[in-house]
């Protein structure tokens, strides 16, 4: 018994009391904050003559808003929750892969704005994440009409840049402006009713991102 008095001593000592403190000195530093604001406004208010009882219901305002504000403005400011990290993916990506991922970027998103030509290899990772889906980067880009620019040709007379390479980094180290997105079309172009059929989830540019 006297050993366990000892130890909640101790702790007492070591973790209570100095948080205790800390908040004593907090709140004494509240106080005199309150407290000079309350007398500045009391100066203001004096030349004003207000009729009887609203200096005191101006005070008191002033007070309540110098306590709210700050728990409003911290509540509002408060960082948002991080994303969920990207789930690993099940297979090392090749240099030669990449170069496919690249060359896709510019293929499918030349004139697409940064976070679209990222969100296109998004796509393809999502999909190499998911089992409906075949289980390389080469059979998902060559899967039989899963990107147009692929069906078309065009894929092949693209010229790859600096920056469809950058984007497609971004997309491997688990940057997905797509929010998941398994599926993305464009809605000017876009011949197949059933894509209209998919959950959108964003839209980046030209492109809808859907799952």
């Amino acid at each position: 018994m006297l050993t366990r008095l000892r130890e909640t001593g101790r702790f007492i000592k070591e973790h209570a009391k100095p948080r205790a403190m800390s908040i004593l000195a907090w709140l004494r530093s509240a106080w005199q904050a309150i407290r000079g604001e309350m007398l500045r406004t009391w100066q203001n208010l004096k030349p004003l003559r207000l009729p009887a009882g609203w200096q005191a219901r101006a005070l008191l305002g002033v007070f309540l808003l110098t306590i709210l504000i700050p728990g409003i403005t911290r509540h509002f400011t408060r960082p948002a929750l991080p994303p969920p990290a990207a789930k690993p993916l099940p297979v090392t990506v090749r240099a030669d892969e990449t170069n496919l991922l690249a060359r896709l970027v510019a293929a499918e998103a030349e004139d697409e704005p940064y976070p679209g030509q990222v969100a296109v290899v998004a796509v393809v990772l999502n999909r190499l994440r998911d089992p409906a889906f075949p289980k390389t980067i080469p059979d998902i880009i060559f899967e039989p009409w899963a990107f147009e620019s692929v069906a078309n040709g065009h894929y092949w007379e693209v010229q790859v840049r600096p920056r469809d390479y950058a984007a497609t980094q971004d997309a491997l180290n688990d940057w997905d402006p797509s929010n998941g997105a398994l599926y993305f079309f464009n809605p000017a172009t876009a011949t197949s009713a059933w894509i209209w059929t998919r959950p959108q989830i964003t839209q980046i540019g030209n492109h809808i991102f859907t799952r």
